[in-house]
């Protein structure tokens, strides 16, 4: 009808959702085939192990030690309650080897390095810095994000291994202020009974959130548009949906090692 003013149709919710999976699969799809042939950019992953491992190291074990007090002042109000208060080491030590630990860590890295990746990977995408790396006949996949999502692989279930022996140790000085207690017979006491399917698999599962927030943050970065603000939107988004699906992965992760190894 004439006259009648025309407005642009928004897509749903839905569907928003549905082409951002959509997207996010087609990316991986490129990354992972990226990743199967040579050359491999070794230098640059060598630089990414330290920017996401040697440098998260420091927030890491602090987040890990802050963990093992905060455990060992409620674990121990709770057990002399109810009179188990032998049953302290113990329950620190599980509490922040397999689980406290990995999440605590999944969700610091994805804080720090998730914003890391995806402000840097924007700013070079609307600066065309990505333009002129593909111009050049490098592969961008290759270069920017397969030595990313590898570096968090690899680190994280390292640095979930810093932020474990912090929280043991620390757990140790909080519980030894308030009732001395050698080191040696904390430790004995902790991993009585443990065993290697109780320490290795939460362990190990971090690298699937190491999977999950390089390739968040690196798909986030990369198709960042619109100047200044297209950066800081992709940085944000890195963080907020790494963090999301992290959790998420957790509590899928966390039922899968309880079937596999009972």
């Amino acid at each position: 009808m004439a006259g009648t003013p025309e407005y642009p149709v928004r897509p749903s919710v839905f569907t928003g959702m549905l082409e951002w999976f959509g997207e996010f699969g087609s990316f991986l799809w490129g990354v992972f085939r990226a990743a199967l042939h040579p050359p491999f950019e070794g230098r640059e992953f060598i630089r990414q192990l330290d920017e996401i491992g040697a440098r998260s190291l420091p927030l890491v074990a602090l987040a890990g030690s802050a963990i093992g007090v905060v455990l060992s002042l409620e674990a121990r109000q709770s057990l002399v309650r109810f009179g188990a208060k032998a049953l302290l080491p113990s329950a620190i030590v599980f509490a922040v080897v397999t689980e406290m630990s990995p999440i605590i860590t999944g969700l610091v890295v994805s804080g720090r390095v998730g914003a890391g990746i995806g402000a840097e990977l924007a700013a070079m995408k609307v600066t065309e810095q990505i333009d002129a790396i593909e111009v050049s006949a490098v592969d961008p996949y290759k270069l920017l994000a397969v030595t990313r999502i590898a570096a968090c692989i690899v680190c994280l279930p390292l640095l979930t291994v810093a932020a474990s022996f912090c929280g043991v140790i620390m757990g140790w000085v909080a519980t030894t202020l308030v009732e001395p207690v050698s080191l040696t017979h904390f430790i004995d006491a902790g991993f009585k009974g443990a065993r290697f399917q109780d320490i290795l698999p939460p362990t190990f599962k971090t690298s699937v959130y190491g999977l999950i927030i390089g390739s968040v943050a690196s798909f986030q970065g990369m198709r960042a548009k619109g100047g200044a603000a297209g950066v800081g939107g992709s940085a944000t988004t890195s963080v907020v949906l790494s963090s999301l699906f992290v959790i998420l992965a957790d509590v899928i992760l966390v039922k899968l090692i309880i079937l596999l190894f009972p």
